[in-house]
C-alpha cells in the first residue's frame, strides 16, 4: 500500500471513530429525555460493567494482532499472518463465552452490587453481546493489520448508528406502554446486541470479498496455535489493561458509588435515581473526549512503526504534535463545559440537578483526554505493561477516594475523585513518556493554550453564574449556550492568532504537510 493511501486510510479511520463516539455517547441524552434519570442510572450502571468485560474478552487482540501482522507483513512471512489470525479468532470466541457465561452466572451477584435487582435483566441483555464483539474485534484488528482502515471504520459507524437508534426507538415504545423502568432499561440493550450482529455481518462479508486472505500452504496445528497464542497474549494483555481506562474507571464508579451512596443512607431504590445524576457528567465527558479517544487508535500503529525504523525524531515529533492537538481541542471544551454548566444541564437533562457535580466532572476532561493520549503513546513505545501498572494504580486510588470524598462531599466527592485521580495518571504518563522519548513537557503553546482556554472560560463564565436559570425553558438556554459558544470560539482562535500558537495557515499546513509526510 502507498503512504497516501495510508495517510488516507487513517484519516477516514479517525473521522469514523470520532462519529462512533459521537453517536455512542451523545444518545444518553435524548435516553434521559424519553426515560428519565433511573433509566440512565441503570444504564450507566451496567454498561462499563460490560465494557470492561468486552475489553478483557478481546484481551487488546485487536491492536495486538494489528501490530503483529503489520510486522509480519514488513517480514512477507504470510504464514504467521494467518497463524495469527487464526489463533486470535479461537481466542476472542473462547474468551467471549467464558466472559458470557461468568456474568450470567454470577448476574445476581453483580446487580445487588450495583443498583441492585433493578439491574440484573439490563446486565444479562447486554452481556449476550460479548458472544458476537469479540470475534468481530478480530476483524477490525486484521484490517488494520494491511492498513486497511476503510472496513473498520464503516463498521464502528454501523455498529453505533443502529444501537444509538435502537435504543432511543425502544426506549420511546417502552416508555409508551408504561413499562417498569427495570423492563426499559433491559430492552434498550438489545440496541446493543444488534449494533455488534450488523456490523460484524459487515466486516465478514468485507472479508470474505477482499484479497487480504492468505491461503494456507500446510496445516495450522495445536503446536502453531500454541505458539501464536503466547506471542498475541504476551502483547495484548498489557494492552488490553491500558485500553480500558475509561470503561474501567467507569466500572468502579458502578459499584463503588453505589456502595458509597448507600453508606451515607441513600435507599437502594435511589441509587438509581442518584447515579443517573451523576450519569450526566459521565455523558459530558464522553462527549468531550471523542477527539482522544477517536485519535489512539491510529497513533498507536505509527508510533510502533517509527520506533521499528529506530525514528526517535520522529517518534518524538509524532507525540508532541498528538499531544499539542489535544491541548488546543481539549482545553478550551473543559473551561466551556465548566462556564456553561448551568445552561447545559438544563438544556440537556431538563433541570439543574447535579450542576456542581456537572462542573467538576465537565473540568475534569481535559486530563481525561490526555490521559487516553498518554497512554496509548506508552502502548506505542512498546511500553504497555508500564500504562498497565499506572491504570491499575489509578483504579485503586478510584476506589478509596470515592468512597472518601462522597462521604465527605456527598455526590459532589464523586467528580471530585475523578479529577483528581486523571489529574495523577496523566501526570505519571507524561513522566515515564518524558524518561524514554524525552519530549518537550513544558511548551510554550501549551502554556499559552491554557490561559486562552482560561480567559475564553471567563468571558462567557461569568454572565452565566450571574443569570437564574431556574426561571429560564430548555430552548431559551439551548440558545444561550450557541451564542456562548460562538463567541467563545470567535475569542479562543483570536487570542491563539494574536499569541502566535496558530496562523491562518496551520490548518492547511497540518492537513498537507505534516499528514502529508506521515508523520501524523
Amino acid at each position: 500500500m502507498s503512504q497516501s493511501s495510508f495517510v488516507k486510510g487513517t484519516i477516514i479511520l479517525t473521522i469514523a471513530t470520532l462519529t462512533s463516539k459521537v453517536l455512542g455517547s451523545v444518545f444518553r441524552i435524548p435516553l434521559q429525555n424519553i426515560a428519565g434519570d433511573e433509566v440512565l442510572g441503570i444504564f450507566n450502571l451496567v454498561y462499563p460493567v460490560y465494557m470492561v468485560a468486552l475489553i478483557l474478552s478481546v484481551a487488546g487482540l485487536p491492536l495486538a494482532i494489528s501490530k503483529l501482522i503489520s510486522e509480519a507483513r514488513a517480514k512477507e512471512d504470510n504464514s504467521s499472518i494467518r497463524d495469527i489470525y487464526l489463533a486470535a479468532s479461537i481466542l476472542a470466541v473462547l474468551f467471549g463465552i467464558v466472559s458470557f457465561t461468568l456474568i450470567f452466572s454470577y448476574s445476581n451477584e453483580i446487580a445487588n452490587m450495583l443498583g441492585g435487582e433493578s439491574t440484573r435483566l439490563a446486565l444479562i441483555i447486554v452481556a449476550s453481546t460479548l458472544l458476537f464483539a469479540p470475534y468481530m474485534a478480530i476483524y477490525r484488528g486484521y484490517f488494520q493489520g494491511f492498513e486497511e482502515m476503510k472496513q473498520t471504520a464503516i463498521s464502528q459507524v454501523i455498529e453505533q448508528f443502529v444501537r444509538a437508534v435502537l435504543i432511543i426507538g425502544i426506549a420511546y415504545f417502552l416508555v409508551q406502554q408504561n413499562y417498569t423502568d427495570e423492563k426499559i432499561a433491559g430492552g434498550i440493550m438489545v440496541g446493543s446486541v444488534v449494533g455488534v450482529l450488523v456490523a460484524l455481518l459487515f466486516l465478514r462479508i468485507s472479508y470474505k470479498r477482499s484479497s487480504l486472505q492468505i491461503t494456507p500452504s500446510d496445516t495450522f496445528s495445536l503446536k502453531r496455535f500454541i505458539k501464536s497464542c503466547k506471542k498475541i497474549l504476551s502483547i495484548s494483555i498489557p494492552i488490553a489493561v491500558g485500553s480500558i481506562t475509561m470503561a474501567l474507571f467507569n466500572a468502579v464508579d458502578s459499584f463503588t458509588v453505589s456502595y458509597a451512596l448507600r453508606s451515607i443512607g441513600i435507599s437502594t431504590d435511589a441509587v438509581n435515581y442518584w447515579f443517573g445524576i451523576y450519569s450526566r457528567g459521565l455523558t459530558l465527558v464522553q462527549i468531550a473526549t471523542v477527539f482522544a479517544t477517536s485519535i489512539v487508535l491510529p497513533i498507536v500503529p505509527l508510533i510502533s512503526s517509527k520506533l521499528a525504523k529506530k525514528d526517535i525524531k520522529g517518534t518524538r515529533l509524532i507525540i508532541e504534535r498528538t499531544h499539542e492537538m489535544t491541548h488546543i481541542i481539549s482545553w478550551p471544551v473543559a473551561t466551556g463545559l465548566l462556564a456553561l454548566t448551568l445552561p447545559l444541564n438544563l438544556a440537556l437533562f431538563t433541570n439543574l440537578e447535579g450542576s456542581t457535580m456537572l462542573a467538576i466532572i465537565g473540568f475534569s476532561s481535559i486530563f481525561t483526554s490526555l490521559t487516553l493520549i498518554g497512554t496509548g503513546v506508552l502502548q506505542g513505545i512498546n511500553l504497555a505493561k508500564t500504562a498497565a501498572s499506572i491504570i491499575i494504580g489509578g483504579v485503586f486510588l478510584k476506589i478509596v477516594t470515592n468512597i472518601l470524598f462522597i462521604k465527605l462531599f456527598g455526590l459532589d466527592g464523586a467528580a471530585i475523585s475523578t479529577l483528581l485521580v486523571y489529574f495523577i495518571i496523566f501526570i505519571a504518563n507524561t513522566i515515564v513518556i518524558w524518561k524514554n522519548i524525552k519530549i518537550s513537557v513544558f511548551q510554550m503553546n501549551k502554556i499559552k493554550v491554557i490561559l486562552a482556554s482560561i480567559l475564553v472560560g471567563i468571558l462567557i463564565g461569568l454572565p452565566s453564574w450571574m443569570i437564574n436559570f431556574s426561571e429560564w425553558n430548555r430552548l431559551l438556554a439551548l440558545f444561550y449556550i450557541f451564542i456562548a459558544s460562538l463567541l467563545g470560539v470567535a475569542i479562543y482562535l483570536s487570542v491563539l492568532l494574536l499569541l502566535k500558537v496558530i496562523d491562518t495557515n496551520s490548518i492547511k499546513e497540518l492537513l498537507t504537510k505534516s499528514i502529508g509526510k506521515g508523520e501524523f
